[in-house]
């Protein structure tokens, strides 16, 4: 069955499954993966930048020359790519290409709202109503800008702000090339705080997108409860694009953590997916391309098949 093809029966279907198992759950217990978000103590958690992997990264660089395009791309640093393989929770492994170069994020930095929003209901700033619960699945699946925008203006945009440049999560950081940012809220006339480097007011980079879904992943996001509930959110993608094109054809969606961004000629997408044995992985793109949709899509693939076979694979020239 492919999931995509009844998404309305899909979604209503998966949505009561929720309700009768944990997180991460699926029909088939034999190969149900473990709950997420994942509870593993530090030590032996490490952070992103201790996890760097060379044969991973070496197989990643190799899968990118392969094209001629994509090759392309990498050298004018119009693509980036970020991945995390989470097959052993316990020692999880990452590459990335320009995982530092900056670019225009479109709705990518609406996870910057979700995370804002999830902090403010721990310190009492922003009481999570039945109307704030559906703005934030609105904007997260839907991507819906006006829910974009009253969050934001309820949350405040220098509190957003200040919680990605502060020290516990640290998602922008000028001297390491910019991060995750968001400087409006999406609708006009609005409060405009552009990042300082390259004056975007909606940017992000695949290695910062990639620390938001690895610490998402290990409950390490505010704390494991409100990652629990922000998993449940970026869950079910309404849109059948990108990423997600390719993944719902093996992965139901109450697996599939998503998010995307798209204007013009800059694409984004980022997921973490969590289906049976080796497919459980963090993967993020962004790319400045006409046909970024198509590259995207064509990521998913070529980033498998590294994972299915642990690291660097022979492709031919």
């Amino acid at each position: 069955m492919r999931w995509g093809s009844h998404p309305k029966l899909a979604s209503l279907f998966f949505l009561g499954l929720l309700t009768l198992l944990p997180l991460g759950a699926g029909p088939s217990q034999a190969a149900v993966p473990p709950a997420l978000p994942l509870n593993v103590p530090s030590p032996p958690w490490r952070p992103l930048e201790r996890i760097g992997d060379k044969r991973l990264q070496a197989g990643l660089e190799q899968a990118l020359r392969r094209r001629e395009l994509w090759r392309s791309l990498v050298e004018t640093r119009k693509l980036a790519v970020s991945l995390v393989d989470l097959s052993d929770p316990r020692s999880p492994r990452w590459a990335r290409v320009n995982g530092q170069v900056m670019m225009y994020g479109a709705s990518l930095p609406k996870l910057a709202i979700l995370l804002a929003a999830f902090q403010s209901f721990q310190d009492g700033s922003l009481k999570e109503t039945p109307a704030v619960r559906a703005d934030l699945i609105e904007m997260m699946r839907r991507s819906d800008n006006e829910a974009a925008g009253r969050l934001t203006e309820s949350i405040g945009l220098r509190k957003i702000e200040s919680l990605l440049l502060g020290p516990r999560y640290r998602f922008y950081d000028a001297k390491q090339g910019g991060g995750l940012w968001l400087g409006s809220g999406f609708v006009r006339g609005g409060e405009r705080r552009p990042e300082p480097l390259q004056d975007l007011v909606h940017a992000a980079t695949a290695d910062q997108v990639c620390r938001f879904y690895y610490l998402l992943a290990y409950g390490r996001l505010v704390n494991p409860e409100a990652s629990r509930q922000m998993l449940k959110i970026l869950a079910f993608p309404d849109f059948h694009n990108k990423f997600v094109k390719v993944l719902e054809q093996t992965v139901p969606p109450q697996r599939l953590y998503r998010k995307f961004g798209e204007y013009g000629a800059h694409h984004s997408d980022s997921v973490l997916v969590w289906g049976d044995d080796w497919r459980r992985y963090i993967l993020v793109g962004l790319v400045e391309h006409p046909q970024g949709d198509k590259i995207l899509e064509e990521l998913v693939p070529a980033a498998e098949a590294l994972l299915r076979t642990g690291g660097q694979k022979n492709y031919p020239r």
